[in-house]
């Protein structure tokens, strides 16, 4: 995104957006040369004299690290009641299937549900776990894990890298540049190399034009990762929409070569378009041929089926275009 904000504090456009009382501020510093929490504090204390309640104290196993998903104003998670405990996971077994590629919100402008969402919507359909794969980072990781600990969901931890992606944010772009590929971490050891690789990627490029190349993200693998060919972006399904079923074959021999046949992984999806099942023919044909593990994905974007019309304006907006273009 591009920025023009004015030079108004947060804890300013805090105030405005909540309808808190107080005074309205302009310039960078508050009147009194302060930051502003005094006076939001002072502006939401009771007029009754009474104590405020005191916000809920974090789980004991919270250690206060990377983007906690409990704040000052943000209390601990609870989940609804028909999944609180692990009960939403009862039907578990009829089909064994676990989401190997979903985005939450934190895929900004993307995702359309909260890590929340779908981690409670995983456990009523009694999926055996749910992987978050957010754009280029693990944004919504954290909030993920406090949900699917409270409703007994296993997790996995991966992203969606952008390959060799613009030098420039694709603004107003309805399908913007680069290569997907989708990276799940199997270990600690394999979490702590993704997210340096996401780092690496974000250091290289700009906000929203992450940049890093298919080989400089084999040599961080370490033999770490579960590597997914991804969705119609990923280098297999981008070979074969240009160049036909020798070239898929040729980009799949690529990253078998990188990574290591047991850990590649061709993925396979059917959303009703009239291409999706020729398409998967030929990328599973490509894999039996290999050797290499298939598994099939949904690509989710949103936790329930209501929510696509959120997704689709959000998709509007991202690219800079009217609902009906």
């Amino acid at each position: 995104m591009a920025f023009g904000n004015p030079p108004v504090p947060w804890s300013e456009v805090h105030r405005r957006l909540s309808d808190l009382p107080g005074p309205p501020v302009d310039g960078t510093r508050w009147a009194n040369g302060g930051d502003g929490d005094e006076r939001e504090r002072a502006g939401r204390r009771p007029r009754s004299g009474a104590t405020p309640a005191e916000p809920p104290a974090p789980p004991e196993w919270a250690d206060g690290g990377d983007s906690p998903a409990w704040s000052r104003k943000r209390s601990a998670y609870v989940p609804p009641p028909d999944v609180a405990g692990g009960r939403g996971a009862g039907r578990r077994g009829a089909v064994r299937y676990a989401e190997l590629h979903c985005h939450t919100n934190f895929s900004f402008l993307d995702g359309a549900s909260h890590p929340e969402e779908l981690a409670e919507e995983a456990a009523r359909l009694g999926l055996e776990a749910l992987a978050v794969t957010d754009h280029d980072g693990f944004y919504g990781v954290v909030r993920f894990a406090e949900a699917a600990r409270a409703v007994g969901l296993p997790t996995v931890f991966g992203t969606e890298l952008t390959l060799d992606g613009p030098t420039l944010p694709p603004l107003g772009a309805a399908d913007p540049p680069g290569e997907h590929l989708v990276v799940l971490a199997r270990s600690p050891q394999g979490y702590a190399a993704l997210a340096r690789a996401a780092t690496t990627a974000q250091l290289a490029g700009q906000k929203g034009a992450p940049r890093i190349g298919i080989d400089a993200l084999a040599e961080l693998s370490g033999g770490t990762w579960a590597v997914l060919t991804g969705c119609r972006k990923g280098p297999i399904a981008t070979a074969l929409h240009q160049d036909g079923p020798a070239a898929a074959g040729r980009a799949l021999d690529r990253l078998v070569s990188l990574f290591g046949r047991e850990h590649v992984h061709v993925e396979l999806w059917d959303h009703g378009d009239p291409l999706d099942g020729v398409r998967n023919d030929v990328l599973a044909d490509a894999a039996v041929r290999r050797g290499v593990g298939l598994l099939a994905t949904n690509n989710v974007h949103y936790a329930v089926p209501s929510r696509r019309r959120l997704a689709t304006a959000l998709a509007a907006v991202r690219s800079r275009r009217s609902l009906a273009e």
